[in-house]
């Protein structure tokens, strides 16, 4: 396993900004931390999703340095964007999916597999009606989500796939590991068993480096759940477990980050470090030909990116997702997976009060009521996990009783 060095020692962050807490945090606060940042991040990102750091520069006057307004004012006809309302606190898709795989988990009530998409995921895109913040309208989920994610009704509700296989063919970007927090919660200090289940849930969604990042992810949330974590502990847990371009990325990225103390400094570094590896190109918006297509060797840029804000940041909440919202490009979910850990290692009390309250109220979302019903969920699954564990340690004890 490779082991980065330490990163220099940051300048102290903000008065408003609580460092990560050196002591343990319970379960409940960390899983409430990761999902309340999570959709704070993902809001920030919102409105500056696709643009470059120069373009974001431009629009604002500056660096963004909390919620902001929608880039077009005239959201609802400007292009390419309409009809989203994107910014004023308004959480995207990322959260939407997040928290439609966690109603999935109250149902089922222990791990899940490619069917849970197929047998209960694909139902509650297409049959409930919700709040959509960026529609500003109760409709489906469908109505929301991009093709990336349509693709898996149009494969399991209406062609019938295998669940397991359901991904293949679909483009490959984050779509699936944008979502993938849950499952690191429900294996919390577990970072092995987050990595396989979010990879056999998301075969039903993408298949590639792009489930290969939706592992990588569950397990990096794991690991920040463990007593003692740290943004480092994180990134060598990640670089333990991914396999081919995912680990190559998160190590070239991961290593320009430990040379920078600030964001500001490193958004080329760390651009250049991920540029190899993804397919995306230099230009967002119009995407090179051989982009999202499976490949051993490339990876997803926004996972590396988390990781390496969150290691710039040293986990602090604001400066990592700051720093990944003024990346620009696909900012929301950077903003989404390094909000999920630094609120998984510093706990609720790491994202700024004043953001997830704006959020919430901006969205009309309970952020509370998810992280309560996941944490019930996740120690209903450990309790079911201990007794599968003893059933096997009793079961092995028989058959080796005889040696």
């Amino acid at each position: 396993m490779t082991t980065l060095s330490t990163p220099p020692t940051a300048p102290p962050p903000p008065a408003q900004a609580a460092a990560p807490p050196t002591t343990a945090l319970p379960l409940d606060d960390r899983i409430t931390g990761c999902l309340i940042g999570a959709a704070v991040g993902d809001a920030l990102g919102g409105p500056v999703e696709g643009y470059s750091p120069a373009q974001i520069v431009e629009r604002h006057g500056g660096r963004v340095t909390g919620i902001v307004g929608p880039w077009h004012e005239d959201w609802r006809t400007a292009r390419p964007l309409a009809p989203y309302h994107k910014g004023d606190g308004h959480v995207t898709d990322d959260t939407l999916m997040t928290q439609a795989l966690i109603r999935v988990y109250e149902r089922v009530r222990d791990h899940l597999d490619a069917y849970a998409v197929a047998d209960h995921l694909v139902p509650d895109l297409i049959s409930t009606p919700r709040w959509i913040p960026e529609l500003e309208a109760e409709a489906l989920p469908l109505q929301r989500i991009f093709l990336a994610e349509k693709w898996i009704v149009a494969r399991l509700h209406y062609g019938h796939v295998d669940p397991r296989e359901a991904g293949t063919g679909n483009i490959v970007n984050c779509g699936a590991a944008m979502y993938m927090a849950p499952v690191g919660l429900v294996n919390a200090a577990h970072p092995a068993a987050a990595y396989a289940e979010a990879i056999d849930l998301a075969g039903a969604h993408q298949s590639s480096y792009g489930r290969e990042a939706a592992g990588v992810f569950a397990a990096a949330v794991a690991a920040a759940c463990l007593p003692g974590a740290t943004p480092t502990t994180v990134v060598e847990t990640c670089l333990a477990l991914a396999k081919d371009g995912t680990r190559a990325a998160i190590e070239a990225v991961c290593e320009v980050a430990a040379r920078h103390r600030d964001t500001e400094s490193a958004l080329r570094g760390l651009r250049d470090a991920v540029a190899p590896f993804d397919t995306v190109g230099p230009a967002y918006r119009s995407p090179s030909l051989g982009a999202r297509r499976p490949s051993r060797l490339h990876s997803i840029e926004e996972l590396p990116i988390a990781l390496g804000m969150m290691l710039i940041g040293a986990g602090d909440y604001r400066r990592t997702v700051l720093g990944s919202v003024n990346y620009g490009r696909d900012c929301d979910s950077i903003a989404t997976m390094s909000g999920a850990l630094a609120g998984a290692l510093g706990g609720e009390r790491a994202v700024p009060d004043d953001w997830a309250k704006r959020v919430a109220e901006a969205s009309r979302l309970d952020l509370h009521a998810p992280a309560r019903a996941l944490t019930e969920v996740a120690y209903e699954i450990f309790r079911r996990d201990t007794e599968r564990r003893r059933a096997h340690e009793s079961a092995f004890a028989r058959l080796t009783e005889a040696r």
